[in-house]
């Protein structure tokens, strides 16, 4: 009985994060770079993983990526399959490395295979894809545009959302054990450091800054 009332929580906080990752899609699209934008969803969905582990990233993914398709993306099946490939290619190692070091160093070390997994997984499927959507733009274009425009795009994004994530993922959880949707004994997360903190703050600031640059507003 108490293991069915354990899944009905884990679903309900899986519900709960994949629509605030959709409504994150829907609200904060920050344009970085040519068609290119900035949106945290991956955040959430990688928060979710570390929660839930990385079966609730392929689910959180799939259903943001339908959901988007369907409402407020303009480019179809080819967006929905960029954007499962980007989510998972992020937060799926760094959900299945920090289920098996549960610990603030299996925390960071998923996010810099994460991170690592998104910029090689982006540049391949850029490069294979992006022809099909981008009106007037050869493979040869966009194999000129893979070093000086997708890789410190996708590096930057990656970066952003693990600093984000290691500044969110204590407070989260704490929350949720407060409204009764995660029990106090399970997926505790490493010991709080400060230098994680402070790490987290300056590379959160040091993104944002780099963002600020391609946008030339600095």
């Amino acid at each position: 009985m108490n293991k069915q009332r354990m899944t009905t929580k884990e679903l309900t906080t899986l519900a709960m994060l994949t629509a605030i990752a959709y409504a994150l899609v829907c609200c904060v699209r920050i344009p970085i770079i040519l068609f290119l934008k900035y949106e945290p969803k991956d955040v959430v969905i990688t928060i979710g993983g570390f929660l839930l582990g990385p079966q609730a990233v392929l689910i959180s993914t799939g259903v943001v990526a339908l959901l988007e398709m369907f409402t407020i993306s303009d480019t179809g099946i080819i967006g929905c399959i960029m954007n499962l490939l980007s989510s998972c290619a992020f937060a799926f190692p760094a959900a299945l490395i920090y289920k098996h070091r549960h610990t603030v160093k299996g925390a960071m070390a998923g996010l810099l295979t994460g991170t690592v997994c998104v910029v090689v997984t982006m540049l391949l499927w850029n490069y294979l894809i992006t022809p099909l959507y981008m009106t007037g733009t050869s493979r040869s274009d966009i194999a000129g545009m893979l070093l000086p425009v997708f890789l410190p795009f996708n590096l930057v994004k990656a970066l952003l959302n693990s600093s984000i994530v290691l500044l969110l993922y204590k407070p989260v959880v704490m929350g949720l054990r407060r409204a009764g949707l995660m029990p106090s004994t399970a997926n505790k997360p490493g010991s709080a450091k400060i230098g994680v903190t402070v790490f987290a703050a300056v590379l959160l600031v040091s993104c944002i800054l780099y963002v600020l640059v391609l946008r030339g507003i600095i």
